[in-house]
């Protein structure tokens, strides 16, 4: 912990030197009050190209898939998922976890973090106030309370009871009412992974003229087969594709550790991209501290396994997929802000953090320096 205090203060100054820090939290604040529950994003697709194009920046549309490309498409490859957990209205006053209906299970695997732990959320969700709204306007169709969830083990997955909404219709929406809360250094929110959506923004109204991928679906395992079906149709292939994330932990000390995270690899497959190595390098340079999340489930594993307990999976993460479909057409790495509270309206990363990723984004990608 002095090692991380001590480069912490000496490249405070240079991460300090972030501009429109304040526009960026602005931006969040919008986009967070856009609901994105998985398999409906429509709207929040259409929030997004709406931003992109008043930035002049062309943008396509597909099912599952809005790309962005400024002036040098080229020059930087970044992607996002942008789908938030909610639920969705199934019968009769029943109402279940979007990502894990059962027409999304033939793409989960059971290797992501989200489908070792989504059984332990039960008593976060209780009293929260969720809203519905049309699938696809976005439009606002009521509100109403969280007052009971269980789950449920004959359809392996979560069941809730909402006050306020029993008139809804099958197949609608609802996303839990979410806005930042900033205390300090920290900020708070449903922030996997709308953060990282709002970084790509705030790149692009900072001079960022290369490629960006918004994805739909990934807490349902759906979004990498997006993402590759376009490199197949244009017949492009990349090594330094930069997916970027929220990556959880469980205490604030864990988070403590480090201001970013990498990843050598995850359960699917080997990250062999010269952009780790980049990355690595930039972080060394300016004192900014990583840790790979990869060796810290190692080391967690290595005392659970002394102890005879459970192994943590090494997750499942939407770069590990697409490398191993893709049998390493397309390469890559992961960065990610490390955040306690994971899948939660209270998901909590430092500024410090978010600030230490805008200053890389914004060095290797706008102003080149390495």
């Amino acid at each position: 912990m002095k090692f991380r205090k001590l480069s912490i203060e000496r490249s405070k100054k240079l991460i300090d030197e972030v501009e429109k820090f304040s526009d960026f939290l602005d931006t969040l604040k919008q986009l967070i009050r856009i609901p994105s529950v998985t398999g409906y994003e429509h709207s929040f697709f259409l929030c997004l190209k709406r931003e992109l194009d008043e930035l002049n920046i062309k943008t396509q549309y597909y099912d599952g898939l809005l790309v962005a490309q400024g002036s040098e498409p080229t020059k930087g490859i970044l992607s996002a998922h942008i789908d938030r957990h909610g639920l969705v209205c199934t019968g009769p006053k029943e109402f279940q976890f979007a990502a894990f209906l059962a027409k999304n299970r033939s793409e989960l695997k059971g290797n992501s973090v989200s489908e070792q732990i989504y059984k332990t959320f039960l008593s976060r969700y209780l009293n929260l106030s969720v809203q519905a709204y049309e699938p696809y306007s976005g439009s606002y169709l009521g509100i109403g309370e969280i007052n009971d969830v269980y789950m449920c083990k004959e359809i392996n997955n979560l069941m809730f009871k909402v006050k306020g909404l029993e008139h809804l219709m099958p197949g609608t929406p609802i996303a839990f009412v979410d806005k930042l809360e900033i205390n300090n250094d920290l900020v708070s929110a449903q922030l996997d992974n709308v953060i990282s959506a709002a970084i790509i923004l705030y790149l692009y109204q900072n001079g960022y003229q290369g490629t960006a991928f918004f994805t739909a679906q990934e807490e349902a395992g759906r979004s990498w087969r997006f993402m590759y079906e376009w490199f197949l149709k244009n017949k492009v292939s990349t090594s330094e594709m930069l997916v970027l994330d929220t990556s959880p932990y469980n205490t604030d000390e864990e988070v403590n550790m480090q201001q970013i995270v990498l990843r050598n690899r995850d359960a699917n497959a080997r990250f062999r991209s010269p952009l780790l190595k980049v990355l690595k390098n930039f972080c060394h340079k300016h004192n900014i501290v990583f840790s790979c999340k990869d060796i810290f489930i190692q080391e967690k594993n290595r005392v659970l396994s002394q102890k005879n307990l459970p192994l943590m999976s090494l997750g499942s993460t939407e770069m590990g997929r697409i490398v191993k479909e893709s049998k390493g057409m397309i390469q890559g790495t992961t960065l990610q802000i490390p955040t306690t509270g994971y899948h939660t309206i209270e998901e909590t990363a430092s500024m410090d953090s978010i600030k230490s990723v805008l200053f890389i984004l914004k060095n290797l990608y706008i102003d080149k320096k390495n």
